[in-house]
């Protein structure tokens, strides 16, 4: 079997997998809050329990240098040769989270993914993925004339562009708040979210009803009081901040596709954009990502894609160490499962 994870800052998501003629067959899954844990591996030990798996690959949040990284937003040091010895796995890899996210796009179906804008369809070459959550990914799908490669970036934490008035000032409000530079996982995340309701409430004067601040006091996630306010249009400062979260949103895509020339289209990743479905299909994201001036019918043409299925990252995983494990063994489950 084959172990694949999809590490984040809040949770750990933990899947076996198989293969049935030659495609990913789920066995079963798990999340752990990850800040319950002094590490990885005694995650993996839990889950693992007595199953074993001859191959694993964690996608996780930051640049993975000789196989090893520090996570940016747990206290945790990653070694994929010290995690293969502990956990008794022969092959253990560790690759960046959208690395993962973008293996596993290959292995989706039609309706793991909604399509926000067709684009044109015919077109062919790199792709490009942006994924917001507990913080914000980006990666690019390099076309090679026969399949996409994935390759992970850390494009979420360059500097922070406003274009209008209330991001101008809305930069120095999160300036003043983290006492420095803002980078745009600052915004568009779950933090960014939550800072930009702070903004409107706290230095653009939207009310906040009390019902609305006892419901965000006594919640155990805020974001998810704000979304659902402002999908039902119960909140005036919600539907505010859904606005400018989802316009920064579709205008950093935006410029993640002009930096990569993504004619192939833009997937949209992470664990924020398939709960605001209904207002990503509302225009506010596409005309922010669209609006580029004089290359504006570049980003026009491009398809654009909503990633659905929560299982992504880790299907990726599952898919790159059983290629990665078969390489270098010589094995392939996968091969092995195709029936003729």
């Amino acid at each position: 079997m084959i172990l694949a994870g999809d590490v984040g800052g809040t949770k750990v998501h933990l899947a076996l997998y198989d293969f049935s003629n030659g495609k990913l067959k789920y066995t079963r899954e798990e999340r752990y809050a990850a800040k319950e844990y002094s590490g990885l591996e005694t995650i993996v030990k839990e889950f693992l329990g007595a199953d074993k798996a001859t191959a694993a690959c964690f996608g996780v949040p930051g640049p993975v240098r000789d196989g090893r990284l520090r996570l940016t937003n747990l206290p945790w040091t990653l070694d994929s040769r010290e995690l293969a010895t502990s956990l008794g796995i022969q092959h253990v890899f560790l690759i960046n989270d959208l690395e993962a996210n973008g293996y596993g796009i290959a292995e989706l179906t039609a309706d793991q993914v909604y399509t926000l804008s067709e684009g044109d369809p015919g077109q062919i070459g790199n792709r490009a993925l942006i994924a917001a959550g507990t913080g914000l990914g980006e990666g690019l799908l390099t076309w090679n004339g026969r399949i996409h490669v994935p390759y992970p970036s850390e494009g979420g934490h360059a500097d922070y562009a406003p274009r209008n008035e209330d991001e101008i000032d809305l930069l120095r409000f999160l300036k003043q708040k983290y006492n420095g530079r803002i980078s745009f996982e600052r915004v568009i995340s779950g933090m960014g979210m939550t800072g930009i309701y702070e903004f409107l409430r706290e230095v653009r004067g939207v009310e906040e009803p009390a019902w609305l601040a006892e419901k965000i006091a006594e919640a155990h996630d805020a974001n998810a009081v704000i979304t659902e306010m402002a999908l039902a249009g119960k909140s005036e400062i919600c539907e505010k901040t859904l606005d400018m979260f989802v316009s920064a949103y579709g205008a950093e895509a935006g410029n993640l596709a002009l930096k990569i020339l993504s004619v192939g289209g833009l997937y949209i990743g992470g664990g924020i954009a398939p709960r605001i479905l209904e207002k990503l299909k509302d225009g506010t994201f596409m005309k922010a990502f669209t609006d580029k001036g004089r290359l504006s019918q570049l980003l026009i043409n491009m398809p654009v894609r909503v990633i659905l299925e929560s299982r992504a990252a880790v299907l990726g995983a599952a898919a790159y160490a059983e290629a990665r494990a078969a390489e270098i063994s010589g094995v392939s489950p996968r091969a092995a499962s195709v029936k003729f």
